[in-house]
């Protein structure tokens, strides 16, 4: 046989071995995302279809437009609750930044200066506040807070707060959930950081040694510019995480016999009118008015960040 016979039949045999090959990946593929689709369908978007449908209905499902967002604007706990969430979010915000400051500059330290092993140990104990349900964390917090029996009671004394009561009044609350918000984020992301940061070409971090940048240059002028699609990331997932504000006040609201309202966030007060009051349309239009300020924020961070723009090779 010559060597075109050969190049004649060999060729669509490599094909007919390929093709279905790729059949089984792409199989594989569409499988592994039908999960994430039926759990996404399921409790994401048939759900807010549900609360869009229950908010411009009333509960005999007749069509009333926009009057149950006029109803929940006019309640006189409304205008209080989401103020006390823009403080929230505002001081959480802020935090945000040195948080991603640090856990970048932590993952830089864990990822370059310490031995893989003492490395993976660091991360694990940085991950365990994040690891620990909401509920646990507040009860966390609570021991922590009560000048009675804290371990730094000397702390809380020095500033003036020498009760609980006096620890959770209404003007502390919102540091006191950014600090609980803190304590239980900032190890879970220096995780995630961290994998950002391996995704970084080895090339690029020995260019920048060669050119006489140290660790910490190189950290602020190479690898944090290099993450920030995932820095983006982080504040929008925390942004979306602050403004489902719910099981942290909802249980200092108990443990402080009453000292912190029932209706402190909006989630708490879309609970009030869910399962106190029976109006679960009042509720839905409080939920989705929450929808629409993280999808803005949302949007004004992807829009300019450029989040999901393909980066040039």
């Amino acid at each position: 046989m010559t060597l075109l016979e050969t190049e004649r039949v060999a060729v669509p045999a490599l094909r007919r071995g390929t093709v279905p090959r790729r059949r089984r990946r792409g199989t594989a593929g569409y499988l592994f995302v039908a999960g994430y689709t039926l759990l996404l369908l399921a409790f994401g978007v048939f759900p807010t279809g549900y609360s869009f449908y229950l908010a411009l209905t009333n509960a005999r499902g007749q069509f009333t437009g926009l009057n149950q967002f006029v109803k929940v604007v006019q309640d006189y706990r409304f205008l209080p609750a989401f103020g006390h969430l823009l403080i929230y979010l505002a001081l959480w915000l802020v935090v945000l930044v040195v948080l991603v400051v640090l856990v970048v500059l932590v993952a830089v330290v864990l990822r370059g200066r310490i031995s893989p092993g003492t490395s993976a140990l660091l991360r694990f104990l940085y991950y365990l506040p994040g690891a620990l349900a909401g509920v646990a964390s507040v009860l966390v917090w609570l021991f922590m807070l009560d000048p009675d029996v804290s371990p730094v009671s000397w702390l809380l004394e020095s500033m003036g707060l020498h009760t609980f009561a006096a620890v959770l009044s209404p003007g502390n609350l919102p540091l006191v959930l950014m600090l609980i918000a803190f304590w239980t984020g900032a190890g879970g992301w220096m995780v995630v950081m961290y994998g950002a940061l391996n995704n970084i070409p080895d090339e690029v971090l020995e260019a920048a040694r060669m050119d006489g940048a140290g660790p910490w240059r190189t950290a602020w002028h190479i690898q944090i510019p290099m993450i920030r699609q995932w820095i983006v990331y982080m504040t929008i997932m925390a942004f979306a995480t602050g403004t489902q504000l719910f099981v942290e006040p909802q249980l200092l609201q108990t443990a402080s016999l009453g000292r912190v309202s029932p209706t402190w966030s909006p989630n708490q007060l879309a609970y009030v009118y869910a399962f106190q009051q029976g109006d679960f349309n009042g509720a839905a239009a409080i939920s989705v008015c929450l929808l629409v300020v993280g999808l803005l924020a949302a949007g004004l961070l992807v829009a300019r960040s450029n989040l999901f723009t393909l980066d040039e090779k």
